[in-house]
């Protein structure tokens, strides 16, 4: 398996593709991959000629009290999953990324403030920097990202968007563990209790989209039945538990058309997000 670990490396190997015509699908991962990354990795697979995965424990995403440096790494586990999939591994250091005076930052204004960006105020916009350093890196025709992270794929869009990116997001489907538990690289940190509690997420989205499909209208009934059954768990504590417009994330008044229902919750001291898109096309 090719793996390039330089900036310039990656963006001379893009550019001789490029001349060639060949397609590029980029699946972007912070490493400690699992089957969800590797649905990723297949989709991309479909859509271009070369796939390239990155390897990068972005910092800027993370807040001062969280996990950056305890988050879960396993570069040679990724190595092993990866070369059965013939992709292109780009595991760049942070000083490659990162200059010693980096001044620059990327924000997708509005977006970035709700969710998940209510107690992690400046996640979004380290998300959003990294991936345009990224896409200027890779030089993907298509980024494929998880539905997992909703907002995140939905600030990116518009990233995309408004920057005129010549790229095509593609967003695959939120792969489970059998229990229904969202695959997360940080599922690691939970103990046998906590991974039992987990199950609840899920639960609680099962619950909501039952309501809604005997009839329900009205978001605050069914979040309110959701935060019940979470509580339940002892090892549970919600951040929050939202109905949101799948364009713009603001709150639905009434449950018609699409839009998304999403939650964050910890169990122990690991946060961990899901969520559910009712009335897709």
């Amino acid at each position: 398996m090719k793996i390039i670990q330089s900036v310039s490396e990656m963006q001379s190997f893009a550019n001789s593709l490029k001349k060639q015509g060949k397609t590029i699908a980029f699946v972007p991962t912070m490493g400690y991959l699992h089957e969800g990354h590797l649905s990723l990795v297949e989709i991309a697979q479909k859509n271009a000629d070369f796939v390239v995965v990155s390897i990068f424990v972005n910092p800027t995403q993370f807040g001062p009290n969280e996990d950056f440096e305890k988050y879960p790494r396993n570069f040679e586990g990724d190595v092993a999953l990866l070369e059965q999939t013939k992709a292109i591994l780009f595991v760049p250091e942070n000083t490659e990324i990162y200059l010693l005076e980096h001044l620059t930052f990327v924000e997708v204004n509005s977006l970035e403030n709700l969710l998940c960006g209510k107690s992690r105020k400046s996640h979004f916009k380290g998300v959003t920097t990294i991936i345009a350093k990224l896409f200027n890196i890779v030089k993907p025709d298509f980024a494929v990202f998880g539905q997992k992270d909703a907002q995140q794929v939905l600030i990116i869009k518009k990233m995309v968007e408004d920057l005129n990116f010549d790229v095509k997001i593609i967003v695959g489907k939120i792969i489970r563990e059998k229990d229904g538990l969202a695959m997360s690289s940080r599922n690691k940190y939970l103990n046998e209790q906590e991974r039992k509690d987990a199950s609840v997420l899920f639960e609680s989205l099962k619950i909501a989209k039952k309501m809604v499909e005997k009839g329900e209208k009205n978001p605050a009934l069914v979040i309110e039945k959701m935060e019940k059954l979470i509580q339940t768990k002892l090892t549970a504590k919600i951040d929050y538990v939202e109905i949101v417009n799948t364009k713009n994330l603001q709150q639905v008044k009434i449950l018609e058309g699409e839009f998304l229902i999403a939650l964050a919750v910890k169990i122990g001291q690991t946060r961990l997000i899901d969520n559910l898109l009712v009335g897709e096309n």
